[in-house]
């Protein structure tokens, strides 16, 4: 049985990966029980599906994007970080 730690975990690992069939069996499993994790895991979909709307929106607003200048001294500073 997953401890809640190692649930919270593979929760978190499903949102970036596909996780084995060992893996989803005993998470669910686990959640079949544990009312928390289930809410962690809604609460962290939730929190996904935010940040993909925040995402969209920010792109279509013209006042949110950076300047071709900003950009540009961004990518100087990020090449003298790499030297």
């Amino acid at each position: 049985m997953l401890s809640c730690k190692q649930a919270s975990r593979l929760l978190s690992q499903s949102l970036d990966r596909r996780l084995t069939w060992r893996e989803r069996t005993a998470l669910r499993l686990h959640l079949t029980i544990c009312d928390v994790c289930r809410r962690f895991g809604r609460q962290l979909l939730l929190l996904r599906e935010a940040a993909k709307r925040m995402v969209r929106l920010t792109e279509q607003n013209e006042q949110l994007q950076l300047s071709q200048e900003a950009k540009a001294r961004i990518a100087s500073a990020l090449d003298l970080d790499r030297h």
